[in-house]
């Protein structure tokens, strides 16, 4: 069994490609559920989604998020009415958020809401969230007019554009979370454990921060295997370099390294970083070196491909 730690359009489009080469039965995702927003009464689970939509083959390819063929009918309602509209959700994929949100009400756990979504969409892959619990993600602004300003995190990235500067991300709850159900044995017992290609700080750190994962991971280290986000000194998308040089982390494969030094025997960094695996593997990681920038499935499984043999 692969165990998969992710979160975010870039571990989406990495398990496109892993499902091509393992029975999709045969892997289980731990996702980030610390971007989880309540919003118009609505629990919103947008790395769940994400990953559900994109495997799925509904996803709205050019923004990465949300769906396909979208209508906007209930937001222009909103807009109308002066409502908060910010945070854009069609009227499909409020759907998804409508029937997470009764399920929740009714008492059912989000680890089996998900899995009756997942089986909705046609899924045999298992997507686990990290905890049962509320966390969310908080970022301290940096910036001078709203210097020291704390916010959630989807205000910042969505609301915000993630334009401003931050000091500090806070993980709210994290004390009092416990793994999700089977998310402890799923990492004892996998064969592999792969990091997916997502912002270190805000879609993996917040799992690593539940309390016995790490301790968890750190005791797998010699099969875990983690994928940078950054090449060449950027992210393909997201802010997760903006984001490490805000907070004192060298915003290359270097600072991914140092990050994941604990827990990842190995990272796989693309051929535009070739020049930085020794600072690499003087951290004592070693270094894998192929392209990771994933244009189409293809590119996905061409990596899935090295990602699996570079731990063997």
């Amino acid at each position: 069994m692969i165990c998969v730690l992710a979160g975010g359009v870039g571990a989406a489009r990495f398990l496109t490609g892993l499902v091509q080469l393992v029975p999709p039965n045969q892997i289980t995702v731990i996702v980030n559920t610390a971007d989880d927003i309540n919003l118009h009464g609505l629990h919103i689970a947008p790395d769940l989604d994400t990953i559900t939509y994109t495997l799925a083959k509904v996803h709205n390819a050019e923004t990465g998020w949300g769906l396909a063929n979208e209508t906007w009918k209930a937001m222009d309602a909103l807009r109308q009415l002066e409502g908060p509209t910010w945070f854009k959700l069609g009227d499909q994929d409020l759907g998804t958020h409508l029937y997470r949100t009764g399920r929740l009400a009714d008492g059912i756990k989000l680890t089996e809401v998900t899995a009756e979504i997942t089986s909705a969409f046609g899924l045999e892959i298992q997507l686990l969230p990290m905890t049962e619990e509320r966390v969310e993600t908080r970022v301290t602004l940096a910036a001078e007019d709203k210097e020291g300003a704390e916010i959630g995190f989807q205000e910042w990235f969505v609301g915000l554009n993630h334009n401003s500067k931050i000091s500090a991300v806070r993980f709210d709850g994290i004390e009092e979370a416990q793994p999700g159900p089977e998310v402890l044995k799923t990492i004892e017992n996998a064969e592999t454990i792969v990091i997916a290609p997502s912002n270190p700080i805000v879609s993996i750190g917040p799992i690593l921060a539940i309390p016995g994962i790490t301790e968890s991971l750190k005791n797998s280290k010699n099969k875990t295997v983690a994928i940078s986000p950054i090449v060449a000194g950027a992210t393909i998308k997201g802010p997760a370099d903006q984001m490490m040089a805000d907070l004192g982390y060298e915003p290359s494969v270097v600072g991914v390294a140092d990050f994941y030094s604990e827990i990842s025997k190995i990272l796989v960094i693309d051929n535009a970083d070739t020049h930085l695996a020794n600072r690499i593997e003087e951290l004592g990681t070693l270094c894998s070196i192929t392209n990771t920038i994933m244009t189409d499935e293809k590119a996905a499984t061409d990596l899935a491909k090295v990602v699996l043999e570079s731990i063997f």
